[in-house]
């Protein structure tokens, strides 16, 4: 049996954000507009317990991608990852509003040196960007790298945050 998910979204003056809620709280976060495709599931009136996270979410990416540092965050299900793409997520959220890292750093943060590349496949594999800063990872050098919501996003957060990066 799948576990219940309930999906909404959040309207920003970015765009559309298709948003889903586990028992344990947000669980996937899709872009307007390219990168992933938003699919959702079928958008419900979100239960009691929910719509408070809800809420809490709608504030937070409302402020994050107008470029306010360091919103409340609701709580965040990161269960659906391998345990190294776990504890590269976790290390993300350990990346300071305004900064960046490579993906080597983060490697390093996380007690794997050499696994700098998988960091990278862990930061593409990130169900909930923008809350989980993977916008915030870069590619060797302090250049842009990838991102799987599209480069324009990357660049757009990161500008949001005052980084100014080379592609």
């Amino acid at each position: 049996m799948q576990p219940e998910v309930h999906c909404a979204r959040i309207t920003t003056d970015e765009g559309k954000f298709d948003i889903c809620y586990s028992a344990h709280g947000v669980c996937r976060l899709e872009f307007p507009h390219g990168g992933r495709a938003a699919n959702p599931g079928v958008l419900e009136p979100l239960p009691a317990g929910v719509r408070q996270w809800h809420a809490m979410a709608t504030v937070a990416l409302r402020q994050m991608v107008a470029g306010v540092p360091d919103p409340l965050l609701p709580p965040l299900d990161l269960s659906s990852g391998t345990s190294f793409q776990q504890s590269v997520w976790k290390g993300l959220l350990r990346i300071p509003w305004g900064q960046v890292r490579s993906y080597a750093e983060v490697a390093r943060e996380i007690g794997s040196p050499r696994a700098a590349r998988a960091v990278g496949m862990a930061c593409g594999a990130n169900p909930i960007p923008v809350f989980v800063p993977c916008h915030r990872v870069v590619a060797a050098g302090h250049k842009l790298g990838g991102f799987s919501g599209g480069l324009h996003w990357k660049t757009r957060l990161l500008a949001s945050e005052r980084v100014l990066l080379t592609v």
